[in-house]
């Protein structure tokens, strides 16, 4: 990041943190009764561990399952204690927000979207979406959509597999699932993943800049600073911003003057999509609209795109795994030999994608490994005391770590680190869920995921067809694969494969 290459930053936060550290350890308390986690580190030890921060996070908590890190202005404190993330996430959900930090640091880009606001405006948005979720029309459309989308991406993949050459397969997912949630949340037509529009394009990179941009915010304590004089990363993210306003603004006046048309000459038309019951509910501010849908795109595109792409990765290195999905899926079809995948797609109803048990196990446990969302923040609200008897104060950041939790052998045994489906699975080999508490990637509570069987079809309906039609290996398999640190869990730099015709 640039704040590292400027010394004269660097060194006054290095003497700023050394100052407030020293005074913190030097300070004797009195007697309290509330105990506080222990002191596992500063934010200063963030900066420095920022490009490998999930991992640096899970060290801490194989040590810790509760701790602190200390900062200029308030603690942050870090569970992997799934009896802690039940309390937090549900049994004292009150007390636990976003809060005006998260907001603060998230608002240039997510604004006053679902992500970041708590309140009226929060349960005026899930309560919107969840009925829009829950429609027996959205599932059949939004099948519809991903069916014809992993039709698409498998017609590229036998051009790139004809013509033995590689592919990022994360950066086509992400094209992909970009067009898919387009379609689903705003009715709108973008064609990424074809490369015809430049502008499509343009937001995609602008979007996923902003979305790591913010999350340096967490680090960079004078992000205030350099945004008012518009410096460095702050500089950079304006710049992004503009190009995703500029996008989204042309898109949300697009959608109500067809709206307004269709209205003025009786002309009747579905209104399935989530922004068209936006504007159906009275809800017409232009920036609270822009707000909503880039909150939708963070969840409908960088997730799904990034599990499918740490799906693929973990394929290639577990060849007998995608195997044993391409039995299934062969078992469970029917088929014997595909001749047209957009045929193919079209059978995958969610009758027979709902007895793909080891696929939706794999898909799960991928999810265990790297969940999309690797930490999430909130801002306590008032002083509290967590279940494993740790207290935290009014202002603390508390935050759990799903990456840092699918690593924990005293959650998931031994074997946390390693592959294996077949943990998902009983002994008749139907999958078996696991407590949301213990296995995060979706929430829990009353902010659990809306989306989550949208995500789970979604997933299961392109590793049915591009499994079954293509054998995937790495491009090198001595390549280091690691993360990029950003709001979501993508893979540094892509991740080269090469995909090769199934007989």
């Amino acid at each position: 990041m640039d704040f590292l290459s400027n010394p004269f930053l660097f060194t006054s936060l290095v003497l700023l943190l050394s100052i407030f550290t020293a005074q913190i350890l030097a300070w004797k308390p009195t007697k309290r009764k509330r105990k506080y986690p222990p002191v596992a580190g500063t934010i200063l030890h963030q900066l420095l561990n920022f490009n490998r921060l999930h991992d640096y996070m899970t060290d801490l908590a194989a040590k810790y399952k509760t701790y602190r890190l200390i900062g200029p202005f308030r603690n942050e404190v870090y569970t992997s204690n799934p009896k802690n993330v039940e309390y937090i996430l549900k049994t004292n959900f009150d007390n636990y927000g976003k809060g005006w930090y998260n907001y603060n640091l998230l608002k240039d880009l997510l604004g006053d979207g679902i992500f970041t606001v708590d309140g009226d405006k929060w349960r005026q948005q899930r309560k919107i979406s969840s009925h829009e979720f829950s429609t027996r029309m959205l599932r059949e459309f939004s099948s519809a959509v991903f069916q014809k989308n992993a039709a698409k991406v498998a017609d590229k993949l036998s051009e790139i597999a004809t013509a033995s050459q590689t592919i990022d397969i994360q950066d086509m997912f992400m094209k992909s699932t970009l067009d898919s949630i387009f379609k689903v949340a705003f009715g709108t037509e973008l064609d990424n993943m074809c490369g015809s529009s430049q502008e499509g394009r343009s937001f995609g990179d602008a979007f996923d800049n902003s979305s790591a941009l913010s999350l340096w915010r967490y680090v960079d304590v004078f992000w205030r600073i350099k945004k008012f004089l518009n410096l460095g990363s702050e500089a950079a993210l304006r710049k992004n911003i503009k190009i995703i306003d500029e996008f989204v603004f042309k898109l949300i006046h697009t959608k109500i003057e067809q709206m307004q048309k269709n209205d003025d000459s009786s002309v009747t038309v579905d209104r399935e999509d989530i922004l068209s019951r936006f504007l159906q509910a009275s809800e017409t501010n232009p920036v609270y609209l822009r707000d909503i849908i880039l909150n939708f795109i963070i969840a409908g595109k960088d997730t799904t795109a990034t599990t499918l792409a740490w799906f693929i990765y973990l394929l290639c290195k577990h060849p007998s795994v995608q195997e044993k999905i391409v039995h299934e899926v062969k078992q469970v079809t029917g088929m014997k030999r595909i001749t047209s995948f957009s045929e193919f797609a079209d059978s995958l109803s969610e009758d027979v994608l709902e007895k793909m048990h080891y696929l939706h196990a794999a898909i799960t446990e991928t999810l265990r490994i790297y969940p999309a969302v690797p930490v999430d923040a909130k801002i306590c609200f008032s002083d509290d005391t967590l279940p494993d008897g740790y207290g935290v104060r009014k202002g603390d950041m508390v935050s759990y770590q799903p990456y840092a939790m699918g690593r924990m052998k005293f959650i998931w045994g031994d074997d946390a680190e390693e592959f294996r489906p077949e943990r998902w699975l009983n002994e008749n080999g139907v999958f078996q869920p696991e407590s949301p508490f213990k296995f995060t990637a979706f929430q829990a509570g009353p902010r659990m995921c809306l989306g989550k069987e949208f995500a789970y079809r979604q997933l299961k309906i392109f590793s049915a067809v591009l499994l079954s039609c293509f054998v995937f290996k790495l491009s090198d398999e001595n390549a280091v694969v690691t993360y990029r640190t950003m709001i979501n869990l993508h893979i540094k730099g892509g991740l080269q494969v090469r995909a090769f015709h199934r007989d």
